[in-house]
């Protein structure tokens, strides 16, 4: 990901006055495509951009693996794209398209309904009935709601790990209290790290709320970034993986 280029975006935004706190309404979903088990998370939003009203990310349980995806709302009705690759992400997610996207053929179709959402996932030849159950939710565009155990399945991903951040309600805001490294071979979470942030910005930076972790690659290593709010003062921490202990730390 061009992270220099991603901060550039963001710092015009902050400028421009387009990014301020309170634009986050995201809802988690459990469920199944087929046989196959799932979780889902879609943020809404007056617009992304080049005609998307919603983004989101969504990972097979056996895989583990983040797939990115945006598209359009019609009430209750969603028609999402799923990205293909990293140049399709930097050119629809990351720089936005030059024309409004066209959401037909993308393979994701929902009907929204207050406990969950029913669709279709096709492509080609292959089709599956989508089942989902609305598991948590996160709104902070107004005085600020969280409803269930929010964890924010990050976009960025490693060839070992991905990245899911635990939103919670604190006294000074909503915001990310820690972030979890998922093993993705092992299934499970195998390191938390907390952040020092008493006035609650970390997490709350990007306007799509899975980029408020990013993977970039310096000298060989990925190194993993978590974005942090607060308007002149916002910034992010930079995190390596040590090669031995297996675990991240905070990079000087």
């Amino acid at each position: 990901m061009a992270r220099g280029f991603i901060a550039a975006v963001f710092c015009l935004l902050l400028l421009s006055g387009e990014a301020v706190a309170g634009w986050y309404q995201v809802e988690n979903y459990e469920g199944s495509i087929g046989p196959n088990p799932v979780h889902l998370s879609l943020q809404k939003y007056g617009s992304f951009g080049s005609g998307i009203t919603v983004e989101g990310s969504y990972f097979y349980d056996a895989k583990q693996s983040p797939i990115a995806i945006y598209g359009k709302a019609d009430g209750p009705k969603l028609a999402l794209c799923e990205i293909a690759d990293d140049k399709e992400f930097q050119r629809i997610l990351v720089m936005g398209s030059k024309t409004p996207v066209d959401t037909t053929g993308c393979p994701l179709s929902l009907d929204l309904s207050e406990s969950g959402a029913t669709g279709t996932w096709s492509k080609g030849a292959d089709k599956f009935p989508v089942t989902l159950k609305k598991v948590a939710s996160l709104d902070d565009t107004g005085e600020g709601k969280i409803v269930g155990n929010v964890e924010i399945p990050f976009w960025a991903e490693t060839a070992l790990d991905r990245f899911a951040g635990v939103y919670t309600k604190t006294s000074a805001g909503i915001c990310m209290t820690k972030m979890q490294v998922i093993n993705r071979k092992k299934k499970k979470v195998v390191q938390e790290i907390g952040f020092d942030d008493e006035d609650c910005n970390a997490g709350m930076s990007m306007t799509p709320i899975y980029m408020n972790v990013e993977k970039w690659v310096e000298g060989g290593k990925d190194i993993i970034s978590v974005n942090f709010g607060g308007g002149k003062f916002a910034g992010a921490d930079d995190y390596v993986l040590n090669p031995k202990t297996k675990k991240y730390y905070l990079k000087k």
